[in-house]
């Protein structure tokens, strides 16, 4: 007979089962005995943290970094409403996890907090399960990590109040993934695409977010084409040290790619949608021969209508592309002997000079580059900074990169390094966040890093002013003073939340802060004061 439990314990013990260590949450009346169950009898980890929101976006970056489905859990109501921008971003970031939601008692519809949560979920792009019984207390939860693998999205389980005391037996239930990839299309849709790819001149390849895994089987196919390869900004590093990276595609593209992509004749795109970014809004894509590849039938067609398109996994397609080409002898196109990688990848460095009182950001960049830990995982915030990050700051790999780009916000990137810290405890995570990002969602949490001792660096790119807006007030010769503010130090926040920070108005005094970087001890951060009419524009 199955050992009989709580359903709060129930549901605790579930959740361990489908592989579950680490669970960031707030507490509150309807999750308070899951999260100590999970914690006491379960032997889980609970990290807590002071916004709920934070929750969501913790558990989105572990699971990105970790390669896991991530979990989360508030209460209900407010603390759910709290976590709809967070929601929206790991949605759209198609982010696997879970998040356990208490909801009001089901007897008390005049409940202080009660509002209608799976309408709330629904206009996030989360999906939603609820616990419907104390008796599927199980069969829920399985089916809610089930969502979260196949659908690629956060999966709220909606947990009543009431539920969490009444007894109900717990048995084991974890649902199969079928995870193995798709074969490749076939027929005409193939050969044309091998077509088009084998008369190609100029061929490219483009991985995308979806492309991570297949690695080798692009580069065995670019090296047979003798084609560059280039990434989105959500593949970013993957194609590290080949001789033929080109890095980003688009609009974060050197002067020198942007115009090599110009000239090339044939784009071969694997498990990217075609962002608007990638595509500079369809200019690089003009007159050239585009066959797009993704598992994903929606992430076809949506910025540009491709010439071939393939619903298939990138690796087995690349594959069998590279089969075909080696059965009809088709010559490899020669384009990659024409290419000098170094100054197609070399964005123009800074002057390192800046008015008095102020550092060059670029030039801080360059130097961060060079002075930051080579094995980090680094997170950016939204912002007018952001770009020139991604452009000059390089990554490990793609897992080793997070940015917090995918609803617009601004304020979610410390919670999200958080996560990646919780995620990979042995390596630093570099946090990039912009002055007004830091005090609308960082400041809030800075402490949660100092709880948890993380080895967190954090760079505020500091022009007491909201960049974007600043910029178009300029833009029309109109007074920008309405977007700029005036700050307190955040080096001395930092001091005094419990870490370590430093003050950068200068290019000794950035020095300065690099050697501090060797002797870190738990969170330190780094305030570059920037000049807001010297910050460059996005490259968007």
């Amino acid at each position: 007979m199955s050992p009989q439990n709580h359903v709060y314990q129930s549901i605790a013990r579930a959740t361990k089962d489908h592989g579950t260590q680490k669970m960031f949450g707030l507490m509150g009346d309807a999750n308070l005995f899951m999260v100590d169950s999970f914690v006491r009898d379960c032997g889980g980890d609970f990290i807590p943290a002071a916004h709920e929101g934070s929750t969501i976006l913790m558990a989105a970056a572990y699971a990105h970094v970790s390669g896991h489905v991530g979990v989360a859990t508030v209460t209900h109501g407010p603390a759910l409403s709290n976590c709809l921008t967070a929601l929206t971003e790991a949605a759209r970031g198609h982010s696997p996890m879970v998040v356990l939601a208490g909801d009001t008692p089901a007897d008390n519809p005049r409940h202080l907090q009660s509002i209608d949560q799976r309408e709330l979920v629904k206009v996030t792009g989360a999906g939603f399960v609820q616990l419907r019984t104390p008796a599927t207390v199980c069969e829920d939860v399985a089916r809610a990590f089930y969502r979260a693998r196949v659908e690629r999205r956060p999966i709220v389980l909606n947990m009543p109040a009431d539920f969490m005391w009444q007894e109900a037996d717990y048995t084991l239930q974890v649902l199969d993934v079928f995870t193995t990839p798709g074969g490749v299309a076939e027929g005409d849709i193939l050969d044309n695409a091998i077509g088009m790819i084998a008369s190609a001149r100029r061929p490219l390849i483009l991985a995308g977010g979806g492309a991570i895994h297949a690695r080798d089987q692009l580069v065995r196919l670019a090296d047979r084409l003798e084609a560059p390869l280039a990434t989105t900004l959500r593949a970013k590093g993957l194609f590290n040290d080949h001789p033929y990276n080109i890095d980003i595609f688009g609009t974060l593209s050197t002067p020198a790619a942007y115009d090599l992509i110009a000239k090339s004749d044939c784009i071969i795109c694997f498990g990217t949608a075609l962002h608007d970014f990638t595509t500079d809004r369809g200019k690089l894509m003009k007159d050239k021969r585009i066959v797009q590849i993704d598992s994903d039938p929606t992430a076809i067609g949506g910025g540009l209508h491709p010439d071939a398109a393939l619903i298939a996994d990138a690796g087995l397609t690349a594959d069998t592309i590279l089969h075909w080409l080696d059965e009809a002898e088709i010559p490899a196109s020669g384009f990659t002997r024409e290419l000098d990688t170094a100054s197609l990848t070399a964005h123009v460095a800074g002057s390192g000079k800046a008015p008095e009182g102020f550092v060059n950001y670029v030039y801080a960049l360059d130097r961060l580059e060079q002075a930051l830990p080579e094995n980090r995982v680094l997170v950016t915030d939204g912002g007018r900074f952001m770009t020139e990050v991604w452009c000059r700051i390089s990554v490990p790999d793609p897992r080793s990169f997070v940015s917090t780009v995918n609803f617009g916000a601004i304020g979610l990137g410390l919670q999200e390094a958080i996560g990646a810290a919780v995620a990979a405890p042995d390596r630093p995570v570099v946090l990039f966040s912009g002055d007004g990002g830091f005090m609308m969602g960082g400041i809030n949490e800075f402490n949660t890093a100092v709880r948890l001792g993380l080895d967190l660096i954090v760079i505020i790119a500091n022009d007491s002013a909201y960049g974007a807006e600043h910029i178009q007030f300029v833009d029309r010769k109109m007074d920008p003073s309405l977007t700029q503010f005036t700050w307190p130090s955040f080096a001395q926040i930092a001091k005094s939340l419990g870490a370590d920070g430093v003050e950068v108005r200068s290019n000794d005094a950035l020095e300065h802060a690099l050697a501090a970087l060797e002797t870190r001890k738990g969170p330190f951060l780094i305030d570059l004061r920037l000049d807001p009419d010297d910050v460059p524009r996005m490259r968007i």
